[in-house]
């Protein structure tokens, strides 16, 4: 079974609001997924939940990142506060 990890819309129209899942490719976008890896509401540009733990799991199982994925992906790591940067 070849798994993605990719967006499914579950927005209204004109309010796009994604899932981030892992799930079948076979399966169609807003289809079964097989685990919720984090919500990302691209009317504000932002994202709700990201669970990084899950994500490096499925990545390291062999899960394909689509395109949209690892744009998220490289926002997040970039606007997540570092662990080594002492907060105020």
């Amino acid at each position: 079974m070849a798994v993605k990890i990719r967006l499914s819309r579950v927005g209204r129209k004109h309010v796009p609001f994604f899932r981030i899942v892992a799930t079948d490719t076979r399966k169609s976008r807003d289809g079964q997924a097989l685990e919720i890896l984090g919500t990302y509401d691209a009317a504000k540009g932002e994202l709700v939940q990201f669970h990084e733990e899950r994500i490096s799991y499925w990545l390291s199982q062999g899960a394909v990142p689509t395109d949209a994925f690892k744009r998220l992906n490289k926002k997040f790591k970039k606007s997540a506060p570092s662990a080594a940067q002492p907060q105020a």
